[in-house]
């Protein structure tokens, strides 16, 4: 069996959906399941058992020996929640919890850290070990995630096999449900389908004009492509980057959503909201050579490539993955 946390959401959906076109039948989803726009990403799948998240240690005591492998991708995700102890119970020690009973159990886990681990990018965006203590995330969310990474590298005891992926912006089908935390491709494809413009966050330093904030879009079905590939894989525990490695403009983002809609462009700036200004990220970019190092040799979609298809095969009919 294969275990998939967050099971209901964005990225854990579309993973089930590659679980199962790789025939894959015995997934077992964990999720709270209490989000009816959630619950539909979920429609259609092959999953063995749904278990609630807080049933899911008890449930794990006595099926552990049937577990072959678990992707935690579950965890609280917004980064304008700035309440610690709800980062505290959900991403660290859940996680932690998990990490100890993989231990105990010999199961290989493959779990989800985020590139808000890195900040305003201060010490760069390599995925070397090293430099993880030196991190400061610019929010609560960022905190939890990079707190995980630092207390998986100091245990003695490890799963045989585990890792950590640093998700940078991920978008694509089975957003729907994301509200204000949805990918920007899914916010300016319904601006534009509303007003047929679309106004995008004015830049608040110098540095950066305005549609020129910048970053590492990778599209959702290269992230479940690598997700697999470490589930073969199975060697080479650690921490890894998981982005394309090519940063992008909001503008480039903007104008190929356009173009995917089939409507003139029209683009206008808006202030940063002020609860999110003094901790926005204006430019990410993976190094993305540690997973290609051990063997991951897959092209990532382009940013033209993966807007095209999520516009056109996704948003235009609401479908999902």
């Amino acid at each position: 069996m294969i275990v998939v946390t967050g099971a209901a959401g964005f990225i854990g959906s579309c993973l089930i959906s590659k679980l199962n076109a790789e025939n894959y039948r015995s997934v077992i989803a964990v999720d709270k399941f209490d989000n009816d726009a959630k619950n539909k990403n979920l429609e259609g799948k092959d999953i063995k058992e749904k278990i609630n998240r807080e049933h899911f240690f008890e449930w794990f005591d006595k099926h552990h020996e049937e577990v072959e492998f678990i992707f935690h991708i579950g965890a609280r995700t917004d980064t304008t929640e700035f309440n610690v102890d709800i980062f505290n119970d959900l991403n660290l020690n859940y996680t932690k919890k998990l990490w100890q009973y993989c231990c105990k159990y010999h199961i290989p886990l493959v779990y989800a850290s985020s590139a808000a681990t890195y900040g305003e990018g201060e010490h760069g965006y390599d995925d070397s070990e090293d430099v993880i203590p030196k991190l400061k995330p610019l929010n609560p969310y960022g905190d939890s995630k990079n707190d995980f990474d630092l207390w998986a590298l100091q245990q003695d005891e490890k799963p045989w096999f585990w890792a950590g992926l640093k998700f940078f912006n991920v978008y694509g089908p089975n957003e729907y449900h994301k509200k204000r935390m949805a990918s920007v491709i899914f916010h300016a494809f319904n601006q534009i389908k509303a007003t047929n413009q679309m106004k995008l966050f004015r830049s608040h330093r110098p540095d950066f004009k305005n549609g020129e904030q910048s970053r590492d879009f990778i599209y959702v079905k290269d992230v479940v492509e690598v997700l697999m590939f470490l589930m073969s894989h199975r060697k080479n525990s650690g921490i890894y980057n998981l982005g394309t490695g090519k940063a992008r403009t909001f503008l480039d983002l903007t104008r190929n959503t356009f173009k995917g809609m089939n409507i003139e462009e029209d683009i206008s700036f808006i202030d940063t909201p002020v609860d999110i200004r003094d901790k926005y990220q204006y430019f990410t970019e993976a190094n993305m050579q540690k997973l290609r190092n051990i063997g991951y040799d897959k092209p990532f979609h382009s940013l033209e490539e993966g807007v095209s298809d999520y516009v056109s095969n996704y948003l235009m009919e609401q479908k999902y993955y």
